[in-house]
């Protein structure tokens, strides 16, 4: 669901002139993807659009992130601005890559664990989209829900088993089992794992 957290008002855009940063975050991997400048209209087009939409100041012009040709889009999810009301920060989905040199982010930094958690939800979902042959994942999901659920049970009960065994080795390969079948459940029943973190932090 998108929110945005953000009186529009309280937007200090004097101090640049009429521009604002706005730096960019995906939403599940909380990985920073880029950085670019906003004003009123830019900001605008992006809460009426959804879409990431800035200020280009070599064109003096609004861009939306890939519309001109890699349909690279940058869905947004969340708005808000710092303490000072001068900087903007954009959660946002992206749609494949952000930055034009073809890395996921413009800062070139290691993915996180959460980052290749994330990943993986992407590749799951698309092998449950498209069903490629000779994809383990798309057997699953040819199988139903039922066999999805049974094999992370199955999973469940190894890992306890390695566990007991005081097997650390063991232990953690059937863990990476549990929590890669687990993720294919979570996306058989059209949920993800940050509906789940999400769950948890209401609960702290």
């Amino acid at each position: 669901m998108t929110k945005f957290n953000i009186d529009f008002s309280k937007i200090d855009f004097q101090k640049m002139d009429g521009l604002v940063p706005a730096v960019v975050q995906d939403v599940n991997s909380l990985q920073v993807l880029m950085v670019g400048f906003m004003n009123k209209e830019a900001l605008e087009k992006t809460l009426e659009t959804g879409k990431a939409t800035f200020f280009s100041r070599t064109k003096q012009r609004l861009w939306t992130k890939g519309e001109e040709e890699s349909g690279n889009f940058l869905y947004v999810k969340e708005v808000k601005s710092d303490c000072d009301n001068d900087t903007l920060l954009i959660l946002v989905d992206p749609v494949g890559e952000t930055c034009h040199l073809g890395q996921k982010s413009c800062f070139g930094t290691e993915p996180t664990s959460l980052y290749f958690l994330s990943s993986l939800e992407q590749v799951i979902r698309d092998r449950k989209k498209n069903l490629p042959q000779d994809s383990y994942t798309t057997e699953l999901f040819s199988q139903g829900l039922n066999r999805i659920a049974q094999k992370v049970g199955e999973e469940a009960v190894e890992t306890v088993i390695s566990a007991l065994a005081q097997d650390k080795e063991k232990f953690v390969s059937e863990s990476a089992d549990l929590l890669f079948h687990w993720l294919v459940l979570l996306e058989a029943k059209e949920s993800s794992f940050k509906e789940v973190l999400d769950e948890l932090q209401k609960r702290s």
